[in-house]
């Protein structure tokens, strides 16, 4: 077995698409199959559940993709020790990202970094909270930036960037929008325009809800901010959300929440004691300058 086979063999199981994983290994389709076939034959099972749609792993694959992502990080962690032996010169960096990155200058960010380490290749994987998370543990990123959380995680460093209240957003002619402040418990029945499950945003607006024993009722369920925004000023529901993200459409009414405030917080994130990747701690202590 070959650390190719696994690197072709994960970045289908992540694609859960071969047209897309030949392209994120800049490879033939091809050729891709061929060396995923080769695997099978190797192990003397089926990877993959192949349909005309999609591409499932089969219980051996959800078995494999664990180990050949500890395989791989061990393979880059040698490099990477080599590495920090020269300085920054030369390596990978593997930044997980969420939408809401860009509250920061990720851009500047990473041009300076680039400027500054051009030796180094940026490679950018962008999900939700929860799915960044596991990328951190698995070590199939070497830094996220992801939503800050409250609860000391002592296998993980996080340096808090952007801090924003949560707040309600309505339309102008909505009855909240008269309020300064309401209570959470008064969402109860009312249509709630949020986020998918998993996102940070989302997960925080539920367990502040039910921690007021208020069950959360969405209507609508969307994946990018603008339309978020979109869906409150046309009055399919209300949005709980962060204040620095409600600034996005100023005509919307933003309304406090009474009683414990509840703040959003984009932190980076990093494996405890340090990244093993010299290039991520360097990225690490640019980001104090933020």
């Amino acid at each position: 077995m070959e650390l190719r086979q696994l690197e072709a063999f994960v970045a289908v199981a992540e694609e859960r698409n071969f047209t897309r994983a030949a392209a994120r290994l800049h490879v033939a389709q091809s050729g891709l199959s061929a060396t995923i076939r080769s695997l099978e034959r190797e192990l003397h099972a089926p990877l993959f559940l192949r349909t005309t749609r999609q591409v499932e792993l089969t219980p051996a694959g959800g078995v494999l993709v664990v180990e050949a992502r500890r395989t791989l990080a061990a393979a880059r962690a040698a490099v990477e020790a080599v590495a920090a032996v020269e300085g920054v010169q030369h390596g990978t960096l593997s930044l997980g990202i969420m939408q809401a990155s860009s509250f920061i200058d990720l851009a500047g960010l990473l041009i300076r970094f680039r400027d500054e380490y051009p030796g180094i290749e940026l490679r950018l994987q962008q999900s939700g909270a929860t799915e960044l998370a596991r990328l951190l543990r698995e070590h199939a990123a070497d830094l996220i930036l992801t939503i800050g959380s409250d609860e000391a995680d002592p296998e993980v460093l996080s340096k808090p960037l952007v801090r924003s209240p949560v707040i309600i957003a309505c339309r102008a002619d909505h009855s909240f929008a008269s309020k300064k402040t309401i209570e959470l418990k008064q969402l109860a029945g009312q249509p709630l325009v949020g986020f998918p499950q998993g996102w940070g945003v989302r997960d925080l607006t539920d367990h502040a809800m039910q921690s007021e024993g208020v069950q959360p009722s969405y209507a609508f369920e969307v994946n990018d901010t603008a339309t978020m925004l979109d869906l409150v000023q046309a009055g399919c529901g209300v949005g709980v959300l962060p204040e620095v993200m409600a600034a996005l459409r100023p005509e919307l009414c933003s309304v406090s929440i009474k009683g414990r405030q509840r703040t959003w917080t984009i932190a980076a994130q990093v494996l405890a004691p340090a990244p093993p990747n010299p290039a991520a701690r360097a990225l690490w202590t640019m980001l104090d300058s933020l």
